[in-house]
């Protein structure tokens, strides 16, 4: 009897340590916004075609609860924790919490600051901003013939993401071919499509000249298409470019209202991070940077990414 007892509670034992190898926790800053539910989505899609487990929790753009869900996981005992930070200077301390733990951890989307120092079974599975903001700053300069006043909305000053596009956007109106160009206005519009409304709504009502709007994404973007024509603008006159390609903004394109994004392929990414964490897993090495490219979109080609989202 007391060796059925024992055998039973080893099965017991051994099933919950296999259930735990299957599970991944997974820390999404922000939610409620169109991308990162689109990565999230393209996580759990993956993760159910490889037999994993995600307990998924959202940070609600809060830096210290989102510690706090790594610390947590870490001491839950998942094998391994994924994380799009909602503060990319607030990476090292959810870093050290898995390392010391020795979980894997997979960063997605947000590029960490202290990416030059992960651990082994560290990585980040994203898209290089460097070529974002880049690729959608060349086509409003072509679009315009090089010159014009144009605004810039800025996603949040804490996102490296944010950071690195908006700095693409100037890099690019430096250029001999953009010279003409003037930055009119500038200011953070938190990603969202309502701050973007406003921003745009107040700018108009000023009395500024817009002939483009740059926004570091797509919500943004929205925001600003929206503001347009409350004031009886019209975007073929103001032209907005966004980044993502988001289903809503590719709907907007379609529309003829959004002239101009890039796609970032967050399906893809929340794939990669994934399969990252499930090599880290089993002890397999993995690459400190996994980078998924962006694409320009265009009226022209937008069909091709309809399907991708």
């Amino acid at each position: 009897m007391q060796k059925l007892l024992s055998a039973s509670a080893l099965a017991l034992v051994l099933s919950s340590q296999a259930h735990a190898a299957g599970r991944i926790g997974v820390s999404m800053g922000y939610l409620t916004t169109n991308f990162q539910t689109l990565i999230a989505n393209g996580m759990q899609d993956y993760a159910k075609t490889r037999g994993l487990e995600l307990q998924v929790e959202d940070a609600s753009n809060d830096v210290n609860k989102q510690v706090d869900q790594v610390r947590n996981f870490a001491a839950g005992g998942v094998s391994a924790i994924i994380v799009d930070p909602v503060d990319s200077d607030g990476t090292p301390a959810m870093s050290k919490i898995a390392e010391q733990a020795g979980i894997p951890l997979i960063y997605v989307n947000i590029q960490p600051t202290d990416l030059s120092t992960l651990g082994k079974k560290q990585a980040f599975v994203g898209s290089n901003e460097t070529e974002s903001g880049t690729l959608q700053t060349k086509e409003v300069c072509r679009v315009l013939g090089g010159k014009g006043d144009v605004v810039i909305m800025i996603g949040d000053l804490s996102s490296q993401a944010a950071r690195q596009r908006t700095k693409d956007v100037h890099d690019v109106l430096k250029s001999k071919e953009c010279g003409g160009i003037k930055v009119a206005r500038e200011q953070v519009g938190n990603w969202s499509r309502v701050d973007g409304a406003d921003l745009v709504s107040n700018w108009l009502t000023a009395g500024l000249k817009i002939d483009a709007v740059i926004a570091n994404n797509d919500e943004m973007a929205l925001g600003a298409i929206a503001a347009i024509k409350n004031a009886g603008g019209s975007t073929n006159k103001t032209l907005v470019a966004g980044i993502d390609a988001t289903p809503d903004a590719l709907q907007a394109m379609k529309a003829g209202d959004l002239k101009i994004t890039v796609f970032q392929d967050a399906k893809a990414q929340g794939r990669g991070a994934v399969d990252t964490a499930e090599k880290a897993i089993k002890g397999e090495p993995i690459g400190k940077e996994v980078w998924i490219p962006f694409k320009l979109v265009t009226n022209e080609n937008m069909s091709q990414f309809e399907h991708l989202n």
